[in-house]
């Protein structure tokens, strides 16, 4: 696990050396074994190396192929890497680890190599024989990677943070990009927080020769039909405990420990479970455990870890530690986030015992139908006739339900003036933080103009009150696609689309990162995923939480973790940002509404009723300006 950075003068002339070193200087935290730079003509490759395959020096980057034609920079892993090492033959290997497998496999196959691997990557690799940049990314976007793109110019990283300190990009906020931000509590793709630069696809490669660039998408998420027979719920519970299984094998590839997260849920436990029997030896866990019963899972986690013979290990923290750690968490921030905070703890946690590489159940409630929201959506599909009433009256109604109402009222309201129930008018809804109302009100943000810069023109029927984000053109785009799938693995493809790819991947490794952790999801394995989003509702309906992965693995799971109530970290922020953090809350809303894009007087307004208890707003609704504030000041931004 790594960071990358480079910087192509596409006329050809000189770089300025230092430049590429202050990017990797920057990024220390993702690696802080190794570090190296390349300088050649118009061309500048950095790296930042956490060691974790092959820990000898002869694997630091940029790495270079035995023709000396091909130099690459990776930041990721390659489970699969010594299968496809195999298949590549002929070649004289000069390191055991992943790095080389991957330039061989470049130099073999092209940009066809891709095709082979099974792992998470961002890379890039210079063909200096033919003065081309390749840059890359995983399916998932597990692993970011960000440019900024001229007639001159192009400088990519894995943080924005490098991007900015070479000086070469304007420090200027997208503003049109912040309707993604204030929805759904990040930036989607194609955009970041800065105007001029924007993230590689998931599942995409950029080429760049000659003032050329072209672009491919190599996976689509949404197209893939696996060639199996899912007719019967036996064969497909092997089937999927086979996937599982193999997933978990991969991941444990590694010349350093791993360790698993264990909070005593449901996806933890399988990954545990899965270890176990994969790993032939017990599996290291690693569970944060409070005082205050309210927040405690660690008598699950325990009982969890004595069922596999775990080596288990309790980090116990007071639930203040949160609030501690709290301006570190902001500062991790590489790109702004509602979402991140519990997780730079946790993972600062974990580090501090001695642990590089950890395996997580993150992604579970995604691909196994774990969200309310999956079993909302089926319904309001049987009801799918009340959309066969008059728009006008449906949408009166709509329209009264919704009106000065932010929460779930409000939210039926805008489902009934979406103008079908199909998932790409729905999702949006479903995972919505501020509402379109609330945004209107609180913002002067773009929306409504066609062909503005963000790409936030109005689309006819997007239900979000005339302001259409980034995931709304995206889903809005692969509808047919989606209309295909069964209806519960169409919530499954919004959330890899939506939230779980901008948000949940991003903060797990932006914070994970800043505390030099790699941390491994299984449930976001490429054969599991492909396979599972084709198992039909009929299966995949959850008769008690997640029971297809459940009888897929069992006996496996006890029953006390299947049927428990599930918890997670709800500490009361909501408490905590009207008491002690007022005060930082409070300057940063201050600051917040003196800025051009926010109606200041509404924004004074909606954090006072929130400070007297008003019930209709909740506590992300103020941590988003807060969060973004701190971001805008910390990196001196526009």
């Amino acid at each position: 696990m790594c960071g990358i950075a480079g910087i192509l003068q596409r006329n050809g002339t000189e770089l300025d050396p230092s430049l590429i070193g202050r990017m990797t200087s920057c990024m220390s935290h993702r690696g802080p074994d190794a570090d190296g730079c390349l300088n050649e003509g118009g061309l500048a490759l950095g790296h930042r190396r956490l060691s974790i395959i092959d820990l000898s020096s002869a694997a630091n980057q940029p790495f270079t192929d035995n023709s000396g034609r091909y130099v690459m920079v990776f930041n990721g892993e390659i489970y699969n890497f010594q299968a496809v090492k195999r298949l590549i033959g002929d070649y004289d290997f000069k390191t055991n680890g992943d790095t080389e497998v991957l330039i061989a496999a470049y130099a073999k196959w092209g940009p066809d190599f891709v095709t082979h691997m099974r792992g998470m990557f961002a890379l890039a690799i210079w063909d200096r024989q033919e003065k081309e940049l390749f840059l890359v990314r995983d399916r998932m976007g597990v692993k970011p990677l960000y440019y900024y793109l001229d007639e001159n110019l192009l400088v990519f990283a894995s943080e924005l943070r490098a991007i900015l300190s070479t000086g070469l990009v304007k420090k200027q906020l997208d503003s049109a990009a912040l309707l993604d931000y204030f929805s759904y509590q990040s930036f989607s793709y194609p955009n970041t927080a800065i105007r001029d630069v924007r993230q590689v696809e998931a599942g995409s490669w950029m080429k760049i020769k000659q003032g050329v660039v072209t672009e491919q998408r190599y996976w689509n998420l949404t197209a893939i039909r696996p060639n199996e027979d899912l007719a019967e719920p036996a064969r497909v519970h092997r089937r999927i405990r086979e996937l599982l299984l193999q997933s978990v094998e991969r991941r444990l590839v590694s010349d350093v420990p791993v360790g698993a997260f264990l909070s005593g849920g449901i996806d933890s436990a399988a990954v545990v479970g899965l270890m176990a029997e994969a790993g032939g030896r017990p599996p290291d866990t690693y569970n944060i455990c409070f005082e205050e019963k309210e927040y405690d899972e660690s008598r699950y986690a325990e009982m969890v870890a004595a069922k596999f013979n775990a080596r288990h290990h309790r980090i116990l923290l007071k639930p203040s530690v949160f609030l501690d750690e709290l301006v570190n968490a902001l500062d991790a921030m590489d790109t702004p986030s509602g979402d991140g905070n519990n997780t730079y703890t946790v993972s600062r946690a974990i580090r501090q015992n001695g642990i590089t590489v950890a395996l997580s159940g993150v992604g579970g409630d995604e691909l196994f139908a774990g969200y309310p929201f999956f079993e909302q959506y089926l319904r309001l599909r049987e009801k799918s006739w009340i959309w066969k009433i008059p728009a006008g009256i449906r949408g009166l109604v709509g329209r009264t339900l919704a009106f000065g109402v932010g929460g779930k009222k409000g939210r039926m309201g805008q489902i009934l003036n979406t103008p079908t129930c199909s998932i790409e008018h729905l999702y949006p809804i479903f995972r919505q933080i501020l509402s379109p109302a609330t945004i209107g009100k609180l913002t002067s943000l773009p929306g409504r103009s066609s062909g503005s810069r963000g790409g936030n023109g109005l689309i006819p029927g997007a239900g979000h009150g005339g302001f259409v984000t980034a995931v709304q053109r995206e889903l809005t785009a692969r509808k047919n696609e989606l209309a295909a799938l069964p209806l519960l693995s169409q919530v499954s493809a919004a959330e890899y689309l939506g939230y779980t790819q901008h948000t949940l991947l991003k903060d797990t490794d932006q914070m994970s990162m800043a505390v030099s952790l790699e941390v491994r999801e299984p449930f976001f394995d490429q054969d599991l995923l492909e396979y599972v989003l084709a198992v039909p509702d009929r299966l995949k309906r959850p008769v008690y939480p997640k029971s297809l992965m459940v009888e897929s693995l069992k006996p496996m799971l006890p029953d006390e973790i299947v049927f428990r109530k599930k918890q997670g970290f709800l500490f009361p922020w909501n408490v905590w940002i009207r008491n002690e953090l007022r005060s930082f809350c409070e300057g940063h809303i201050r600051s917040m509404a003196q800025r051009p894009f926010i109606e200041g007087e509404r924004l004074m307004d909606h954090w006072r009723r929130f400070l007297s208890g008003d019930a209709t707003i909740r506590w992300p609704e103020i941590w988003l300006f807060v969060v973004l504030d701190y971001w805008l000041q910390k990196n001196h931004v526009e």
